[in-house]
């Protein structure tokens, strides 16, 4: 059974820094790109990050370009996102998902986990 668990939010102070996680079981992840999407409340989705299946291309949104780094473990199955130099345009709750196949242009499960809270205050 597929189960994906993030973690890692928090409360940060702006231009402060976090680390999420996403670990997922029940398959293999070598072979599925994966993201990290936002919500923040009263606003669309917003796809932050995609990684491909062998970490070898990885794209952001320009919103967080230069602050944010995907990266991932497959021997862990685990996929990661350093959040630096955060802004409280950047609080939301972020989510992971899979891609169905290698590449980010495969389309992508949506929502499969509970997500994890960043607040960016003072």
């Amino acid at each position: 059974q597929l189960q994906v668990v993030e973690s890692g939010g928090g409360l940060v102070q702006p231009g402060g820094s976090l680390r999420l996680s996403c670990a997922v079981s029940g398959l293999t992840l070598n072979y599925y790109a994966m993201s990290w999407f936002r919500q923040a409340p009263g606003k669309e989705r917003e796809e932050v990050s995609c990684i491909s299946s062998n970490g070898g291309n990885s794209n952001y949104a320009d919103s967080v370009k230069g602050r944010f780094t995907i990266s991932r473990d497959n021997a862990k199955n685990t996929v990661y996102l350093q959040m630096n130099s955060l802004k409280p345009e950047d609080t939301a709750v972020y989510y992971c998902t899979l891609h169905d196949g290698s590449s980010c242009d495969a389309l992508h499960f949506g929502s499969l986990g509970q997500g994890t809270q960043v607040t960016v205050s003072s």
